[in-house]
């Protein structure tokens, strides 16, 4: 199907790209990698007037360390992240999510901060950086903010980026020495995730001293497992880690669709959180 007309800029800023956003107002998308926003276009699912292609505005990529905080720049491609060092030792997780994502041609093509504006429950990077308890930093006309992680997805497909602001990079605090899995159920390889979990794990003394577990696709937004990250404090062995993961959908709202029920996405979100935190504590 082919795309309705649409304009297109190609800003060398920051700023130059935040004056485009504020020009085209709701009319106007960004341009990241395009793997999540042209399909749209291409089948009439979205209609932006302009496209804001951010892809060689310098000081966009890459990763660096400011502390104990890793930054990595919001057009940084999944390739890239998964062959970064710094991602690697500080932010295990997303690298090894990213790993999922689609197919190398994808991964070569989009980019994090793509996945993360576009906001798909389903995609896998949005729970994960949920579960790192991240930021997202923003760029618009009234200057920078940082975003929570958990702020920032506010229902499906949308975010607390205004129209006019460009997400520049996200902050993550280094999980350098946490246990970490990402657990994905899909119908086929290069799929959505039916469900998807994020698992990160701290021990102490052989026991879990402290959990997080992020949930891809069981609810309009990604969203953490309070109740299995608080059953999940002290636990000892696999039985214990099983229990706790019984309690991973409390509070959730998973979609009925083709693929699944919202009962067997349920299922789904306590086998897989068993499996993943299993994992991430060595515990498998």
């Amino acid at each position: 199907m082919i795309p309705p007309a649409f304009d297109y800029v190609r800003p060398r800023t920051v700023e130059e790209a935040v004056r485009a956003l504020a020009d085209g107002g709701e009319d106007a998308k960004v341009l990241a990698g395009g793997q999540s926003l042209l399909p749209l276009m291409r089948l009439r699912m979205a209609f932006p007037q302009l496209l804001v292609d951010t892809g060689r505005i310098p000081g966009l990529r890459g990763s660096r360390m400011e502390g104990d905080t890793l930054v990595v720049g919001a057009m940084t491609t999944h390739h890239d992240v998964l062959r970064d060092a710094l991602v690697r030792r500080h932010a295990g997780l997303l690298a090894a999510a990213t790993a999922t994502v689609a197919d190398p041609a994808v991964r070569h093509r989009g980019t994090l901060g793509g996945s993360l504006a576009h906001a798909d429950p389903a995609a896998d990077l949005p729970a994960v950086v949920l579960a790192l308890e991240g930021e997202l930093v923003a760029v618009g006309p009234r200057g920078r903010r940082a975003i929570p992680a958990r702020d920032f997805f506010t229902d499906y497909l949308e975010t607390a980026l205004a129209p006019d602001e460009l997400l520049v990079e996200v902050r993550l605090p280094s999980t350098d020495g946490w246990g970490f899995h990402y657990e994905k159920f899909q119908r086929v390889a290069q799929a959505y995730a039916i469900v998807g979990v994020a698992a990160l794990v701290r021990r102490d003394n052989g026991s879990i001293a402290e959990a997080r577990v992020g949930l891809t696709n069981m609810g309009s937004t990604p969203l953490r497992a309070p109740a299995a990250e608080e059953a999940l404090a002290g636990a000892g062995d696999a039985a214990a880690v099983k229990r706790a993961a019984g309690e991973a959908a409390e509070g959730t709202r998973p979609s009925r669709d083709t693929s699944a029920s919202p009962e067997y996405r349920a299922h789904l979100a306590r086998v897989l959180t068993g499996r993943a935190v299993l994992a991430a504590a060595g515990m498998g």
